[in-house]
């Protein structure tokens, strides 16, 4: 949980490019009498996390990641988390880059290196040959992994090694390759596959759901969305398009009596194939799933995100769309931005006009202006 501070402030960044922001201050929740930057508080959640690798030099699950249904996983602090691993290299390459604006060239050097050897750590031992397990018991024993007789492979380890970049670009496609072979179903891609039948009390509660509820093989919309964003950034357009529509509520909705659930606000699970229920979704209203699809819908496929330099046009879209609009405010200044794709691709922006002017790059810097308009062509 503690990594989630400084990933949320690069997107912060990002939207913003404020970086007096991270001289704001706070207290720590364990000494409310002691003030901090954020900044500082961010450093201090990244070298925590450097206390608690295993000799392998891969972090420490504890008793849970971002998935607390691994509850019992690493109680003893010896098993490790190929998700955090993924997700923790993201961080320092990204914080590694902020220190570097900042000043902080001892911090940029030192996160960098930590980047790096996670990295090498993360492809020596994480990798199955077709997919990354996804963690190891207090024991050694790995979850995840082809060798297993259920729970063969969880989603977020494949899609973080994409999200992430922590791996090379076969490994990401061939990983993705095993996501579509067994997770990707028809209402958006499964937590995990197959199903936990029995409890297992070395890996925590969602093995106590039943098969394919919540995180016991379900669709678990959050993590669901982040296979839509894996996709496109490997640029394959058509599995992002089935995870995102398959996941659609609106329609999952159109067979009422299976889905059961509300069909205008994403739900937070879905039943998959193991289960008598298969389609059927509970715990709607789930407002973080639904902020995050939105993020990947507009940032991943319609492409439009933010950096620190701008926003960014790069869509991955279905060949057969002729044309959409965004509008879209970013630093103050609205942005009409309609794409033409007059080629009939998914992706790859060929012309580009800021109003009017066009552009040599995809990359739209930010102006002093009330009103934008933007003409992509695809």
């Amino acid at each position: 949980d503690l990594l989630w501070l400084p990933f949320i402030l690069f997107h912060y960044l990002d939207e913003t490019a404020n970086y007096k922001f991270l001289n704001e201050t706070e207290s720590y929740y364990d000494n409310k009498e002691k003030q901090d930057s954020l900044f500082n508080h961010c450093v201090g959640s990244i070298e925590k996390v450097l206390t608690r690798y295993s000799d392998r030099g891969l972090p420490l699950i504890g008793a849970g990641d971002w998935n607390d249904g691994l509850s019992a996983v690493g109680l003893e602090f010896k098993g490790e988390s190929v998700w955090l691993a993924h997700f923790f290299y993201l961080i320092l390459k990204r914080f590694a880059s902020l220190s570097e604006k900042v000043g902080r060239v001892d911090l940029q050097i030192r996160y960098n290196v930590k980047a790096d050897e996670l990295k090498e750590a993360i492809n020596n031992f994480t990798w199955d040959g077709k997919w990354f397990w996804r963690a190891t018991k207090d024991n050694g024993i790995k979850i995840g992994s082809d060798e297993c007789e259920e729970g063969k492979i969880y989603l977020n380890a494949q899609t973080w090694s994409v999200i992430s970049n922590s791996t090379d670009k076969e490994r990401q496609i061939d990983a993705m390759n095993s996501v579509s072979n067994f997770l990707l179903k028809d209402n958006g891609a499964l937590l995990l596959w197959p199903a936990y039948s029995k409890p297992d009390k070395f890996i925590g509660y969602l093995t106590r759901y039943a098969p394919a509820r919540r995180e016991n093989g379900g669709v678990y919309t959050h993590a669901a969305t982040w296979a839509i964003q894996a996709y496109a950034m490997i640029k394959d357009a058509d599995n992002a398009w089935l995870a995102y529509s398959r996941l659609n509520p609106i329609n999952s909705g159109m067979d009422p009596e299976k889905y059961v659930a509300e069909p205008f606000v994403t739900p937070g699970n879905i039943d998959g194939p193991d289960s008598p229920n298969y389609g059927m979704a509970g715990w709607t209203w789930y407002t973080g799933s639904a902020q995050w699809y939105s993020k990947v819908v507009l940032e991943w496929i319609l492409g439009i995100r933010p950096t620190e330099n701008g926003l960014l046009v790069d869509p991955c879209i279905p060949k057969t769309w002729k044309e959409y609009k965004v509008k879209r405010t970013f630093r103050g200044t609205v942005y009409n931005i309609e794409v033409k794709n007059k080629s009939g691709v998914s992706f790859g922006v060929s012309e580009i006009f800021v109003d009017g002017i066009k552009q040599t790059v995809n990359l739209i810097r930010t102006v002093n202006k009330s009103y934008v308009e933007v003409e992509v062509i695809l």
